[in-house]
Formats: C-alpha cells, sequence, structure tokens
C-alpha cells in the first residue's frame, strides 16, 4: 500500500512538490446526472428560464478545474494549460467528462474530478425546479498521465 503523503505526524500538511520535475500531465474524469422525467422534458424541450443547462455545464467545468486549489484544501494550484469538457444528453442522463492537462510537478486529477463534479451541480442546480429527484452520480477518475506513477485507465468492467 502506498504512503500517504499528504500528513506529517498525523497533521495534514502541503507536500512539498519543489524538487519534482514538470512533466507533461493529464487526467480525465467522469460524472453522470441521472434525470427523471420532468427534468429531462425541461431539459429537451428548452423550458429553462435560466438557459441551457448543458452549456453552462461545460463553463462550470472550467471554473471548477480553475478553483480546485480553492476547494481541496490540499491541493496546489496549477498552471493548466487546457480543460477540455464534454457534456452529453444520453438515454441514461447527462454525462459529464472533463480532461485537464499541464506541465507541472504534481497531477491534474483533482482538477478534473473537481470539474466534472461542478458542472453536475450546476446540471442539477439549473434544472432542479422541474424536479429534485435528479441524482448525482458515477463521479470516477477515469485516466492519468505523466509523473512519478505513470499511466492510469479505469479498467471496463471493474465494478467501479
Amino acid at each position: 500500500m502506498s504512503e500517504l503523503t499528504h500528513f506529517a505526524d498525523g497533521q495534514p500538511r502541503m507536500v512539498d512538490v519543489g524538487g519534482k520535475a514538470s512533466t507533461a500531465r493529464s487526467a480525465t474524469a467522469e460524472a453522470w446526472v441521472i434525470l427523471p422525467l420532468a427534468a429531462r422534458a425541461a431539459l429537451e424541450g428548452g423550458q429553462n428560464a435560466k438557459g441551457d443547462p448543458l452549456t453552462v455545464a461545460r463553463l462550470a467545468g472550467i471554473l471548477g478545474a480553475k478553483r480546485t486549489a480553492e476547494l481541496v484544501l490540499l491541493c496546489h494550484p496549477l498552471p493548466i494549460s487546457g480543460v477540455d469538457m464534454e457534456v452529453d444528453l444520453l438515454p441514461r442522463g447527462v454525462r459529464i467528462r472533463a480532461t485537464v492537462k499541464t506541465a507541472g510537478q504534481t497531477g491534474v486529477e483533482m482538477e478534473a474530478l473537481t470539474a466534472v463534479s461542478v458542472a453536475a451541480l450546476n446540471v442539477y442546480d439549473m434544472l432542479k425546479a422541474a424536479s429534485k429527484a435528479i441524482v448525482i452520480e458515477g463521479v470516477r477518475l477515469l485516466a492519468k498521465s505523466g509523473g512519478k506513477s505513470g499511466e492510469y485507465r479505469l479498467e471496463e468492467g471493474s465494478g467501479v
């Protein structure tokens, strides 16, 4: 099992990454927003006084990635080089994916996870008038690359 690096003598700390080389890094995360029929009808019918939830989700996800260090207490502020948001209405609900890239000393997994989480919360906020039974689920890291730990890709059928 890997050592938890965010604790020293049982106390939380921000890990010193100053001695690490900057490398190209990326991470992709996913979340789902499951829509009851009333919420789906409001989305598909364009019946939302606040605007288009899918467009707002894309923008909110980008902002979420940029603000991760302000929300996740021990996360380093990073020079993000790009955020690609995919927000798609599918039969199961709204699938949200974010890919975040940087050239830095630490990874962007938290930025990708924050991006999809904030995007999902914005979909909920924009459609909650149609239904309070909207469910956010499946927030997970799909892939990462770069850094000491190398490549990671969630295996299909892994039960997650």
